[in-house]
């Protein structure tokens, strides 16, 4: 094992609602979605139509840029529409589930005795290939170019964060399954990212195949982002890969049972939760399945529903869907209530990483906090405060601005190839400008790989 890495620059942010260590299964779902918007760049092309009997694993759209990357159904049933936004966009794929899951063969095999290319195929035809992420541009992995590396992130640091330990309990074979298929797609090494403190797990402390790398310190120290700048930075033109822990599972499963099987394990986390705690559902779940009745109702305080982490997260309605990469639901109020003089009145219950408020003097505090961000958009000046909370050998605000003014030789110099949106969540959080950061390091990385495309 590697010596331990400390991160000394980032935030952990005292959310009230973290998740018990209680696992239930939800019920099944009425409906469930596979939404192409949670694959950045995706243009779908349908593959079957309506009222079609699908099973689990069975195709249902294709990228129209890249034909070879299938996406399947998690659950058996009937697709029944299509949901679509502005300029006819598809924004969901509904399906309406049976009575009990059928599954489409794809035939159990041992990854040790598969060549690179037939791992390839079988990730692809299952539809579990876009579990695989690439950076640059933190895109669904290109099939063609071979990664110099592959990274897992074994644990989380956002706020409320999933207990990865918990998660992988009672699958670890499936995990170790899973780095195996991950050891065959690439030439260089499969780096496993762990608590250095908190990581417990034999499947994360004793897998086999693989570099193990501690860390220690405040989020982002879980980004796999910051893990790779810490690890084996990228240069241009270089690739590498990276997975999450159910991604693992799941692939795991495909190569020991031949089956795509959609269960994950979320967690049910924020402070309008009543009982926040684990439950086992399929991919793409409706939400409603596992959150009625276990939500706070209060006059005045209507709660906002996030597939994912509060700093990076999607906001989905009551009746959404949980996204194809998010491991957590979170719920915290809308900060849409009105407030007397609004932070010109100091109090105890306000969070703020200045002195603002007195919540300094109160570190074990933790905090109800809404998504109120008390102001506009203001003037973009020079503060030095990003390069507080960015533990990455980068400068964060003059990268910010290199991407405004669209200047891509500039964009290349300052790192823009080892960072993705939610490596600057944290940015965007203390950013007394109140600038959209994540979004416009998503725009760079847009331009940059329109220009070199």
């Amino acid at each position: 094992m590697s010596k331990v890495i400390k991160i000394k620059r980032g935030l952990n942010i005292p959310l009230v609602g973290d998740a018990e260590k209680i696992l239930q299964t939800a019920p099944r779902a009425s409906e469930y979605a596979l939404k192409p918007t949670d694959f950045h760049g995706l243009v779908p092309k349908m593959m079957v139509e309506e009222g079609t009997h699908v099973k689990a694993g069975s195709p249902l759209f294709f990228d129209k840029y890249n034909k070879d990357v299938v996406f399947t159904s998690p659950v058996s049933g009937t697709y029944t529409r299509l949901v679509r936004g502005a300029k006819r966009r598809i924004m969901e794929v509904r399906l309406e589930p049976g009575q009990e899951n059928e599954y489409v063969d794809f035939g159990a095999a041992s990854p040790t005795e598969l060549s690179r290319e037939q791992v390839i195929k079988k990730l692809l035809k299952s539809g579990l290939w876009p579990n695989i992420r690439q950076r640059p541009y933190s895109v669904i992995a290109n099939r063609d170019q071979k990664p110099r590396a592959i990274f897992v992130s074994a644990f989380s640091t956002v706020p409320v964060a999933p207990d990865m330990d918990f998660v992988v309990n009672g699958q670890e074979e499936m995990f170790q399954t899973g780095l195996d298929v991950l050891k065959r797609l690439t030439d260089g090494s499969v780096h496993l990212g762990i608590h250095a403190d908190e990581t417990t797990s034999a499947a994360y402390t004793g897998a086999r195949g693989v570099e193990i790398h501690p860390f220690q310190g405040p989020h982002p120290a879980g980004n796999v982002g910051v893990q790779i700048h810490h690890i084996d930075p990228i240069n241009k033109g270089e690739v590498v890969w990276y997975v999450g822990v159910q991604g693992v599972i799941a692939i795991g499963r495909l190569f020991s049972k031949g089956i795509y099987d959609a269960n994950k394990i979320v967690a049910y986390t924020g402070s309008e939760v009543l009982n926040p705690r684990y439950y086992r559902v399929l991919n793409g779940a409706n939400i409603r399945s596992f959150t009625e009745n276990n939500i706070m109702k209060e006059k005045d305080i209507t709660p906002r529903f996030i597939s994912g982490d509060v700093l990076s997260g999607e906001q989905i309605n009551q009746d959404g869907f949980i996204g194809f990469y998010d491991d957590q639901l979170t719920v915290i109020p809308e900060g849409d209530a009105p407030e007397l003089l609004g932070w010109l009145i100091p109090k105890l219950n306000k969070y703020s990483v200045s002195r603002t408020f007195f919540s300094f003097l109160m570190p074990w505090k933790q905090y109800r906090l809404n998504t109120n961000i008390r102001s506009g958009e203001r003037p973009f000046v020079i503060t030095g405060l990003y390069e507080k909370y960015l533990p990455m050998d980068i400068m964060p605000m003059q990268l910010i601005k290199s991407i405004m003014i669209n200047d891509i030789d500039m964009m290349e110099k300052l790192g823009i190839y080892e960072v993705a949106p939610e490596d600057f969540a944290l940015c965007e959080f203390v950013c007394p400008s109140k600038i959209e950061m994540q979004s416009l390091i998503r725009e760079g990385l847009d331009a940059m790989q329109k220009e070199f495309s």
